[in-house]
């Protein structure tokens, strides 16, 4: 499955979630990372989220679609993730 995650975290916490999930997923700007994930995969990432954040404070969106093929994206401004198109 391909997956979206968007993040609003407090800052003390920014760069301990974004670590976590750069060892699952591709950064592609501030507070959001994309990419093709296993189920199982998805279960540990969504554990090792709950464990960084504060559910009373912040907040993360996970976005599923069957596959990248679902995805039609397009990109205005600057791509801050380096690529140009999703494969």
């Amino acid at each position: 499955m391909y997956v979206i995650v968007v993040y609003d975290v407090n800052v003390d916490r920014v760069n301990r979630i974004k670590k976590f999930l750069r060892r699952y997923l591709t950064w592609i700007q501030n507070s959001v990372f994309e990419g093709e994930i296993t189920p199982a995969d998805l279960e540990e990432v969504k554990m090792g989220i709950r464990e960084i954040i504060d559910e009373d404070e912040d907040m993360v969106v996970i976005y599923r679609l069957p596959s990248s093929k679902s995805l039609n994206r397009e990109i205005m401004g600057v791509d801050k993730s380096g690529s140009e198109e999703i494969i």
